[in-house]
């Protein structure tokens, strides 16, 4: 059991690049030497680097995460495929960001429940929600797990809906059926995905980041003029866009962590694997192991309803944790009243009971202590 003195953080960024430290040296020397800050050969590489690895044709380097969603929407609108008003339905249970470029855009949120079994939208009960006027369905991968159901997502696609990925938090995973488009791999899966490089991500940048991936050329050319003041070359401004491109420094270190992404998923997986294998307390739900899948586990997430309590009795023990998320979409302040919704019971029992454990940072005899602890807790 970890004494009074020892001390497991949630997350530690500084130990989470320190094997990577002296290439990220590098790459800030190499971008600050070149003279070129925005639009170079850092993020040009990067791009098709990730591409390559996420198995899309198309990528686009970006500010952050939600201005990913922000610029697949706005393009998709850009060219009629959607239009002020169309629903675009998204799992009630997401962080926030997934749901203000809707509002923003003038397009209408329909929250859906999510599984109890994987925290992803419920795909057995998201064609109830469907109206003349739902245009998109936005999947996110919560917690780096897959939302993916091949044949609801094809029907789907088959009525003319888009699908577009929030793959904040899980690039490298891998669903179990294919795509549209033939892959296995979030990002690749649907229309459009949202890449977010916050730093605390598995693939993190050292401030904010973000990429949006396609198989769509015309929708990777609109987002790439979007993301440039709406100009498709220098002073020829065919959209009203946005400054939303990514950093050549953000890029260079983005390039030095590609690399290793597989490496940190995998190491993830087998804490996972033992929080999987150790813990066992009747008031704790561990999270479900997807079978086919392949889960980064961004965060591992349990259910307890004594949550509370049992983040106070981790504390005690120097052990970090975090709530993901402890206020849902819905009953924050600033959308209070601004879309109907029906019942959200269930996401609102997981607001209440759902625990992050520490899962970035630390080995096997860490992650013994903390399912010894979780398991003396009563």
């Amino acid at each position: 059991m970890p004494t009074s003195n020892q001390h497991i953080p949630f997350l530690d960024l500084r130990e989470s690049n320190a094997e990577c430290s002296g290439r990220l040296i590098e790459a800030a020397a190499r971008v600050i030497e070149s003279g070129r800050f925005l639009g170079g050969d850092e993020t040009r590489l990067f791009e098709q680097e990730l591409a390559g690895f996420c198995g899309s044709p198309c990528c686009i380097g970006v500010s952050n995460g939600l201005d990913a969603i922000r610029l697949i929407l706005r393009a998709w609108m850009q060219t009629r495929r959607l239009n002020s008003g169309d629903e675009v339905i998204v799992a009630a249970n997401t962080y926030i960001a997934s749901i203000l470029p809707i509002i923003e855009l003038g397009l209408s949120p329909v929250l859906a429940p999510p599984s109890p079994v994987d925290f992803n939208l419920d795909f057995s009960r998201v064609e109830e929600f469907i109206t003349p006027a739902t245009r998109a369905v936005m999947l996110v991968h919560l917690y780096g797990s897959p939302c993916w159901d091949a044949e609801v997502c094809r029907r789907l696609h088959d009525r003319g809906i888009l699908l577009i990925e929030d793959n904040a938090q899980a690039i490298g995973a891998h669903a179990s059926a294919p795509g549209i488009y033939g892959s296995h791999l979030t990002g690749a899966l649907g229309d459009a995905a949202a890449i977010s490089f916050y730093p605390t991500k598995n693939l993190g940048a050292l401030g904010d980041g973000g990429a949006v991936l396609t198989h769509d050329p015309e929708l990777a050319s609109t987002i790439r003029a979007l993301a440039n003041y709406g100009a498709d070359r220098r002073y020829h401004n065919i959209h009203t866009g946005y400054n939303n491109r990514l950093d050549e420094i953000q890029a260079a270190f983005l390039r030095v962590k590609l690399p290793m992404l597989d490496a940190e998923n995998a190491r993830r997986a087998q804490i996972a694997a033992t929080y999987d294998r150790l813990i066992r307390n009747p008031f704790v739900k561990r999270p479900a192991i997807l079978s086919g899948s392949r889960q980064v586990w961004h965060q591992y997430v349990i259910r307890s309803p004594r949550r509370d309590e049992l983040r106070n009795h981790l504390k005690a023990h120097g052990v970090g944790t975090d709530i993901h998320y402890a206020v849902p979409p819905h009953l924050q302040p600033c959308l209070k009243g601004k879309f109907h919704h029906p019942s959200l019971r269930l996401t609102e029992q997981m607001a209440d009971t759902l625990l992050s454990l520490p899962i970035a940072n630390i080995n096997e005899t860490q992650a013994h202590l903390i399912s010894n602890l979780i398991n003396e807790f009563n």
